[in-house]
Order: C-alpha cells, then sequence, then structure tokens
C-alpha cells in the first residue's frame, strides 16, 4: 500500500441518522427559548423581503451554530447532520442563513443589540449570570450576619480586539495599530465578585478604527463615567456626561452611595478615568508627535502582529528622551493608589451595611 499522489481532497460527513453531534445545544437552546430569544428577534428585526422573513428562527439557529463551534457560514451545515433534524426543527441551510446576513444594513445591526441587551437582561432574571448580591451568612441559631441580601458591585471593562480576517473583498478590514489585516470589535464586559466576565456590549468597526472610537457612545447608552479628578482638572476638559467625583471624597460620599434608590435604579455600570499625575504626564502636543513618528517607523519596517506593541512603546520612549516610560510607570502606580482607595471604601460602605 502507498500514498495516492492523485487525490485532490477530501471530506468526512456525519450522517448516521441515529446519532447528534451536538447534544449540549438541548440545554441551551431550551435556555435561549425561556429567555425569549426568538421572540425578541421577530419583534425587533425588520430585515426585508423574504429574506427577512423568520426572523427569530433564523437567529437561533445563528446563535446554536456558534455555539457548536461554527465560524463560518459553511460551518452552519452542523445543525443538519445525521439525527440533528430528529432533535431541532427549523434548522435553515448554510445558504438560507448567508442570504439572510448579507440583508443587514447598519441600522439591522442596531436593532439586533437592542435584541442583543434584552435577552441579557432576561439572561440574568433566569441564571446568576449578571448576580451582584452577596447572601450572608447565617448560622443554624440564627446568628451571623443576618437574613437577606446586600448588594455587590460590578465593574465594567472597555477595551478593543483585532479579529483577523483574509481577503481583499472582506467589507471593513483594513490594517489598525497592530499591524494585522482584520476588524476591529469593541467589547464592554462585566465582571462581579461572584460570577465571571460577560460581554455585555459589543461594536464591530473597521480594522483601521482607533481603540477609543465609539467607546463614548458605548459608555453613554448604559454606563456612568466617573471622573475622579480635581475640580480644576475636570474643568479643564472632560468627556461629556461625565460626572465629576474627586477622589479626595470617594470616602466621604462612598456610605452614602448605596443608599439611595435614585442611584441604584439609575446607574448601570461605573467607568473611572485615572489619569498620569500632572507632574509626569507628557504634553499633549509632544505625545502626539511621538506616536505619529513611531507609527511611521513601523509602517516602513513593515512591523507587524505581536510586534508592533514593544516597538511602539520602545520608539516613543527614545522619542521622549525615556519621558514617556516615567508617565506610564506613574500611571500604574496612580492606578494602584486609585484602586486601594476605593476598595477601602467601599469596605467602609459594607461595613456600615
Amino acid at each position: 500500500m502507498r500514498l495516492s499522489h492523485t487525490l485532490g481532497r477530501t471530506s468526512a460527513a456525519f450522517d448516521d441518522p441515529n446519532l447528534v453531534s451536538a447534544g449540549g445545544l438541548l440545554p441551551v437552546l431550551a435556555l435561549a427559548e425561556s429567555a425569549g430569544l426568538r421572540q425578541l428577534a421577530d419583534e425587533h428585526l425588520s430585515v426585508p423581503t423574504d429574506k427577512g422573513a423568520n426572523a427569530g428562527l433564523k437567529v437561533s439557529s445563528l446563535v446554536a451554530g456558534m455555539v457548536a463551534g461554527a465560524d463560518s457560514i459553511d460551518d452552519m451545515a452542523l445543525l443538519r447532520h445525521g439525527g440533528m433534524g430528529r432533535v431541532f426543527a427549523r434548522a435553515y441551510a448554510p445558504s438560507t442563513l448567508g442570504s439572510f446576513l448579507r440583508a443587514f444594513t447598519f441600522g439591522h445591526v442596531r436593532q439586533l443589540d437592542a435584541v442583543a441587551s434584552r435577552f441579557l437582561v432576561a439572561l440574568a432574571g433566569l441564571t446568576r449570570l449578571l448576580d451582584t448580591s452577596m447572601r450572608k451568612q447565617v448560622t443554624a441559631s440564627g446568628q451571623g450576619t443576618g437574613q437577606g441580601t446586600e448588594r455587590g458591585y460590578a465593574l465594567v471593562d472597555v477595551d478593543d480586539t483585532i479579529i483577523e480576517v483574509h481577503g481583499h473583498a472582506k467589507q471593513g478590514a483594513g490594517f489598525g495599530y497592530s499591524g494585522v489585516r482584520g476588524l476591529n470589535a469593541l467589547l464592554a464586559t462585566l465582571s462581579t465578585a461572584t460570577s465571571a466576565p460577560v460581554i455585555v456590549a459589543q461594536r464591530l468597526r473597521k480594522g483601521s478604527a482607533g481603540s477609543p472610537r465609539g467607546a463614548k457612545r458605548l459608555v453613554g447608552e448604559g454606563a456612568l463615567l466617573l471622573d475622579v479628578r480635581t475640580g480644576a482638572e475636570f474643568s479643564s476638559g472632560h468627556l461629556p456626561n461625565a460626572l465629576n467625583v474627586p477622589l479626595v471624597v470617594w470616602a466621604a460620599i462612598g456610605r452614602g452611595w448605596g443608599s439611595g434608590a435614585q442611584h441604584s435604579q439609575a446607574i448601570h455600570g461605573m467607568l473611572l478615568g485615572v489619569p498620569v499625575p500632572e507632574a509626569e504626564a507628557l504634553p499633549e502636543a509632544e505625545a502626539r508627535v511621538a506616536v505619529d513618528a513611531a507609527l511611521a517607523q513601523i509602517k516602513i519596517a513593515g512591523i507587524r502582529g505581536k510586534a508592533v506593541t514593544p516597538f511602539l512603546l520602545t520608539a516613543i520612549k527614545d522619542s521622549t528622551e525615556g519621558r514617556s516610560l516615567s508617565a506610564n510607570v506613574a500611571l500604574i502606580r496612580n492606578n494602584a493608589r486609585v484602586g486601594a482607595e476605593i476598595a477601602v471604601a467601599l469596605a467602609g460602605m459594607m461595613a456600615a451595611k
């Protein structure tokens, strides 16, 4: 026996009608159904023509395929393999799902955002996915910290990531700060003391988009922006709708923060803006010149991927004669100081309760 050199390609098919390749989808889709995914998509999506018919079933199919590991339209065929049709009804063909997605405009993407936010709220109500409460411990004799539930706290982190893509015709693909051809996704991740991090909001942007692009809008749609600089620094310039609460008074207001019903109902998240201490900060004009020069060097040298960030930081450090490094070190120390003071304030709040 020898290797055949004439074999062009091979393929494998999961075609046993008595076997299910993704049995784990059963509880996942049951939970999605209970949280109203299909009904929400039918209510909020208005994709035109026959391509948008039965939007709820098509969105459910796409979610099921991604949960099962599909990362392309062709991979959605796994929903129709083997005995899947005996367990799940109305699994659409990959071509039908592809036509559905290609009919989307930016407005339809925003409609899908509305579906996702409402679905997340419903999902959180059915599970402890975003639970921020802390149960009080009670001994068998009824003694201890008491009965009931205390409110906990959540941290919202807004950051971007690069999704590498291939092909020159890919809409929106481009080279960003990482030097990788792809799309740029802005993610808002929520973490609590009792649950794993959960992506609660996202925006897909062109690959050439800068990290902060769209962050203001994403934060403004559901989170309070808290600026902890001094009043003078805040007055010199700040993000729209930001609330100035100088760090020196954080502990003073901390004990009353959770007591007002108007706060607990209105605030969905909290974002702290911690600046570089003024004594170590680089002038904005100088920093911009250094960054632009470093980016030009990266383009000329053809640096890409994970080598971009260390090269960029080194080039800026050299251009500023080491002062950018001092500023970064000062920022790290300031972050640690702010985090420690906030932790002490929150601990005091919890102890007071």
